[in-house]
């Protein structure tokens, strides 16, 4: 699958200037290494016996990393920093990364936050910049939500950003958004290349969904289901504790359901996951509801998780967008809280169901010690590429390394539980719900 991808990283210009940062071109001096442009990593970790194809330039990820020699003059430098759309656990930790990095690391005195996400670079709206500093940011990794404020939309007026960024004389701009942001840090880049700039971008991928290709994990993700999975716990004991008590949660993932299936592998207490890739039926023989009555009957009690986004493919009478191009979606918790009641009510069965949706709870949370460790390297993965020089590249995580990848690659799909993957293979393990719910095969 290798070879339909291109992970050639561009880059601004030739690398002249010497990285004040002191570190070893060799091996063995028990000194850290600067990162090579010869260093790669394999998309694909499985292989078969036998002959290998030569591996082209474009089919490997390079690593990331400081480089030895910069294309900015660190003291010349004015960076920029914008975090856009939706909140996420971590987005402070990225923010403080970057500002210390390129202050203690690189010595760049010159670093602004731009406000309220794409929008902050419109002059329409006349929010102004923050300076930032390590003393200004130095605690914000201790609170949730963005120090910067947040916003969607903005992006399509890639000209007037362009323009704000010329008028701000920034060198390098740090993108921190999911892939509506990546997409439109992809076409300011573009603009930026039409204008002859020297002005590299760099995305910081941002979804607590879990969903960008490619990516092996997004920050935020390991706490959003940190936190689902106390509400879980909260839901199991209002359940366990009433008469055919039904707990039911919806988390977060409106087109992947990697939050629901990961918390019902870390609780043990959830007996349904119901997600957007695999579908099922409320109602019939086979359907999620008979299932649901079935369980109440064994054991006087049960826990759901639902994803956001399933069921929108029969929910969604007309499809509309927010200001960031998302579809507005129909709300499937109420929708199910009210299907759910309605049958036991017809059959005369006492059930007592409580609905919890924790999504704002969980995406203003502080990032929990496993994603602040993930933040920090980021940030710093981040500051290098762009002293570097390298632009129109998103840092991610694959096989447990660091890699520059091409934001065009990333954008153009995204990651969803596999069905028939092992993921989803443990989840029904985890819960012991039925492989399908459907009352005949593709309906």
């Amino acid at each position: 699958m290798a070879d339909t991808y291109d992970f050639t990283i561009e880059e601004l210009g030739k690398r002249n200037i010497k990285s004040p940062i002191t570190m070893s071109t060799v091996d063995g001096d028990l000194m850290a290494n600067y990162v090579t442009d010869s260093q790669f990593i394999r998309l694909e970790t499985g292989v078969k016996p036998g002959s290998q194809a030569p591996i082209k330039r474009g089919q490997v990820l390079e690593c990331a990393g400081p480089r030895e020699m910069l294309y900015f003059t660190p003291a010349h430098v004015h960076a920029g920093i914008v975090s856009c759309g939706g909140l996420c656990p971590g987005i402070n930790d990225v923010i403080r990364s970057i500002v210390r990095c390129l202050w203690y690391r690189y010595g760049v005195k010159r670093i602004s936050g731009i406000q309220y996400g794409f929008k902050g670079f419109l002059p329409d709206y006349q929010y102004g910049v923050k300076r930032l500093d390590p003393d200004v940011v130095d605690d914000i990794h201790k609170l949730g939500g963005t120090f910067l404020g947040s916003a969607r939309g903005g992006g399509k007026e890639v000209a007037k950003i362009v323009d704000a960024v010329e008028q701000l004389n920034l060198n390098v701009i740090f993108t921190i958004g999911g892939d509506g942001t990546q997409r439109g840090t992809l076409d300011i880049a573009e603009e930026i290349d039409k204008r002859k700039l020297k002005i590299a971008m760099v995305g910081i991928p941002k979804t607590v969904d879990n969903d960008f290709a490619l990516i092996q994990r997004s920050f935020g993700f390991d706490t959003a289901v940190d936190r689902a999975v106390e509400v879980v716990a909260a839901a199991h004991m209002e359940a366990s504790s009433a008469i055919n008590g039904i707990g039911l949660v919806k988390v977060m993932g409106r087109e992947s359901g990697f939050i629901a299936a990961h918390t019902a592998l870390a609780s043990h207490e959830v007996n349904f996951v119901l997600i957007p890739e695999v579908p099922f039926n409320l109602e019939g023989y086979n359907g999620f509801l008979r299932h649901l009555e079935d369980r109440l009957k064994r054991r006087n009690h049960a826990v759901i998780v639902i994803a956001e986004g399933a069921m929108q493919d029969q929910l969604l009478t007309e499809r509309k967008t927010d200001a960031g191009g998302n579809l507005k979606m129909a709300d499937v918790g109420t929708y199910l809280r009210d299907r759910i009641n309605h049958y036991f009510e017809e059959k005369k069965i006492e059930v007592n169901l409580k609905y919890i949706d924790p999504s704002y709870i969980i995406r203003s949370s502080p990032a929990n010690p496993s994603d602040s460790i993930y933040c920090e390297r980021l940030g710093n993965a981040a500051a290098h590429a762009a002293m570097a020089g390298k632009t129109k590249l998103i840092i991610g995580l694959v096989n447990n390394e660091f890699v520059h990848l091409p934001i065009k690659e990333v954008v153009a799909q995204r990651s969803h539980v596999e069905p028939e993957g092992n993921l989803w293979r443990d989840t029904l393990d985890a819960t012991h719900q039925p492989v399908l719910m459907v009352n005949s095969f593709g309906k």
